[in-house]
């Protein structure tokens, strides 16, 4: 178990850290929860839990939420940077912007916390654990700039294995698809209502929840909660046809997907 820790969750109102934050507040620890939105963090109602209200996607609120776990909790023994943000869309566009937006908050701000947190240990034991997401080894159709965004981290991690302080301790989160709103903001806004159907295969929050409290209680490198998706990249290495129709299929649920569009 994982008691009497200082703690930061981003990403912390819902979905996967929503549900890890629950777990790990369950006893001794006290935690900083950062969000963009905070009510269901507060609906909580915990004295160890801190809300904070913040966007991860800039370097001046990435210092305040040192600032403030400094002030709230003491110091910080885990850091778990797991905010992050899909689109789905196909590439057909020119917007520099929305190429930036989701680079600034899915790779910016964890490679920038990584490096302001090994600042802040001084040589101090900690942990800091990063979701990198099955897509980071596996590019899905709809998915091309969460995939990118995604892949950098992975090459991130990996380089980072050679380079890592012997005070710090790195532990890397691969969620497959999971039952959140997660996904249902990838359509938000200019999409509406339309509806998209999700990847196969599909976990519960809880579980992945669950694998990566007991990965950052075991200081595990890595943690998969899928062991579906850990066969298939077996099979899609020696069975390259299988890769091949299983992407197809997602690439018709995109095609369906940008027909209904089409259709509004």
């Amino acid at each position: 178990m994982i008691n009497g820790k200082t703690i930061v969750i981003t990403g912390s109102n819902s979905g996967i850290g929503l549900e890890t934050l629950k777990l790990l507040a369950n006893g001794s620890n006290k935690i900083l929860a950062v969000d963009l939105r905070t009510d269901r963090i507060e609906a909580l109602n915990l004295k160890n839990v801190f809300p904070m209200v913040c966007d991860v996607s800039t370097k001046e609120n990435v210092d305040s939420i040192f600032a403030a776990a400094t002030e709230k909790l003491g110091s910080i023994d885990i850091f778990f940077a797991n905010a992050g943000f899909p689109y789905y869309e196909t590439m057909d566009y020119v917007n520099w912007e929305r190429i930036e937006d989701i680079f600034k908050v899915n790779v910016y701000s964890p490679i920038y916390t990584y490096q302001k947190y090994v600042e802040y240990l001084g040589g101090k034991q900690g942990q800091m654990a990063i979701t990198v997401s099955a897509i980071g080894k596996l590019a899905m159709p709809g998915y091309t700039l969460y995939s990118a965004s995604k892949f950098a981290m992975q090459g991130f991690q990996q380089g980072l294995r050679y380079e890592l302080p012997s005070n710090v301790s790195l532990t890397c989160l691969y969620p497959i698809a999971t039952d959140t709103g997660f996904f249902k903001k990838a359509v938000e806004g200019q999409e509406g209502k339309v509806i998209r159907e999700r990847p196969f295969p599909v976990q519960k929050p809880q579980h992945v929840a669950k694998c990566m409290v007991r990965g950052l209680e075991h200081k595990r490198k890595f943690v998969n909660p899928s062991k579906l998706f850990t066969f298939a990249q077996f099979l899609f290495a020696i069975c390259p046809p299988i890769k091949w129709v299983y992407l197809k299929l997602e690439k018709n649920k995109l095609d369906r997907f940008e027909a209904q569009k089409a259709n509004k």
